[in-house]
């Protein structure tokens, strides 16, 4: 169950990323078309033609992003982008605006590719900046910005990337809180209070689950429907704290006897269902013997007091044609009859 938990949690996840990686490979598409169309009314035709590619690449960006193809949508998006700010410090963009438009660089870089890489491609981001602006013109044309202008330019690239990654820390911290707050509660709801077995909600959805497993391999499903034999009367005798002492050791025991697969849940009260997959009814009835005979033997000690308990189990193995209730009604029968014949027995 917990993997399945944290699988659908991946998946929301991947999901939320993949949606907000699409949300701005739209908005960059439009920004970049719309910007190389009204570049077409001026004197640089060379700066049209880059940010038509750019909305091309951004455009397929949107189109993998919402394929669920999160890497690919994310390197296009990143590395598009990089190229396209390179460019604008390049020629200098518009008037010489182009280099306004790098401080988008530092929240999308540590959003899409995390904190870590996001910053190391922040600081390559930034050296290849440094070397464009300081190229000697000599060597190849291109755009001069004064040197308090590329000084004030550098250092609030910079505070804005340590913000961007402080906001970035902040987030994931408080996304993984938010995780392990949902996972405890999910641990909560789908585990007994007391004995910290799985609860009947959580056998319910094993059971499914192995069923499934059933239909698709022709693997045999056998459960054990176990009862404490004169429940109450451990309750009145040594009160209601003796009886959760009982199912407590008990829990644990039935634990240490079953194997790494099977299932141990508190199916109610003073009721346990085992679930045993790829096993026959003639094999269970084995291992409900051995719990039986450790439980008979298992002393409770409680507030200077030896308690002992015996078990009743039923046994019962699912066929094709049963659903989930029919084998559990089955089960439930089978335990009946072990009460019937004297209690302290396994029926079938």
């Amino acid at each position: 169950m917990r993997a399945l938990i944290k699988q659908h949690k991946n998946s929301n996840s991947g999901q939320q990323q993949a949606r907000v990686i699409a949300l701005f490979s739209l908005v960059g598409m439009s920004i970049t078309f719309l910007m190389g169309l009204l570049s077409l009314f001026g004197p640089n035709n060379t700066l049209s033609i880059v940010l038509f590619i750019a909305s091309a690449i951004y455009l397929i960006a949107f189109f993998s992003a919402n394929k669920l193809e999160i890497k690919i949508g994310s390197m296009l998006v990143i590395y598009s982008l990089y190229l396209l700010m390179f460019y604008l410090i390049f020629s200098g963009g518009v008037e010489q605006t182009g280099p306004l438009w790098i401080f988008i660089v530092a929240p999308v870089s540590v959003y899409v590719l995390g904190l870590r890489n996001g910053l190391i491609n922040l600081l390559i981001f930034l050296t290849v900046i440094c070397i464009i602006i300081l190229l000697p013109q000599h060597i190849i044309e291109h755009a001069q910005y004064s040197n308090s202008y590329t000084l004030r330019l550098i250092l609030s690239f910079v505070t804005l990337s340590f913000l961007s990654a402080l906001y970035e820390f902040s987030r994931m911290q408080s996304y993984r809180n938010a995780l392990e707050i949902s996972a405890q509660f999910q641990e909560l709801a789908m585990r007994d209070p007391l004995t910290k077995l799985a609860n009947r909600r959580n056998a319910a959805a094993v059971l499914e689950q192995e069923k499934a497993r059933v239909i698709r391999n022709n693997e045999p499903l056998s459960v054990l429907l176990c009862d404490l034999d004169h429940f109450k009367a451990v309750n009145d005798k040594f009160g209601h704290n003796g009886g959760d002492m009982v199912l407590v050791e008990l829990s644990a025991l039935f634990t240490q006897h079953v194997r790494e697969q099977d299932c141990v849940a508190r199916w109610g009260g003073e009721e346990f269902l085992i679930i045993l997959p790829q096993t026959s009814a003639e094999h269970a009835s084995i291992i409900a013997e051995k719990i039986r005979s450790n439980v008979e033997q298992h002393t409770v000690n409680f507030l200077s007091q030896q308690i002992n308990v015996t078990i009743s189990i039923g046994i019962s193995q699912l066929s094709e044609d049963q659903s989930i209730d029919e084998l559990i009604n089955t089960a439930d029968k089978c335990l009946y009859q072990a009460k019937t014949l004297g209690r302290n027995r396994v029926y079938p």
